[in-house]
């Protein structure tokens, strides 16, 4: 988008104030349908920190989501968990995943989270 969605960022902004993880959203961004969770992305920072923290090869990595978030900004990222990129039938990854997607490349969005079936 030239110009994030408004009511959008207005959205993210009610996410990350009320630290909510039960909005769920689809979103297309990049040609890619993702679905699933909106989190509060210090707690997604946080969750990110800790899978890689369990991780023997990718640990080093973890302190990097560690940093602070910057407050009393306008959200400029999305933040999902429990997501899954919508392929077909089928939602990669089947158990849902971690996936930050910046607003400004949100080509079309609804509130929900798309079902999707692998039968």
């Amino acid at each position: 988008m030239s110009k994030p969605d408004e009511l959008l960022v207005d959205t993210a902004a009610l996410v990350e104030s009320g630290h909510s993880n039960q909005m769920t959203l689809t979103v297309v961004a990049g040609g890619a349908v993702i679905t699933g969770r909106l989190a509060p992305e210090a707690v997604w920072r946080q969750r990110v920190s800790e899978v890689l923290a369990d991780s023997v090869s990718l640990g080093a990595f973890s302190a990097a989501f560690t940093a602070p978030t910057p407050a009393g900004r306008a959200p400029t990222h999305l933040h999902f968990h429990v997501a899954r990129i919508l392929q077909g039938t089928v939602g990669i990854p089947e158990t849902g995943g971690m996936y930050r997607v910046a607003i400004d490349d949100v080509s079309a969005w609804t509130m929900g989270d798309f079902s999707y079936s692998d039968h």
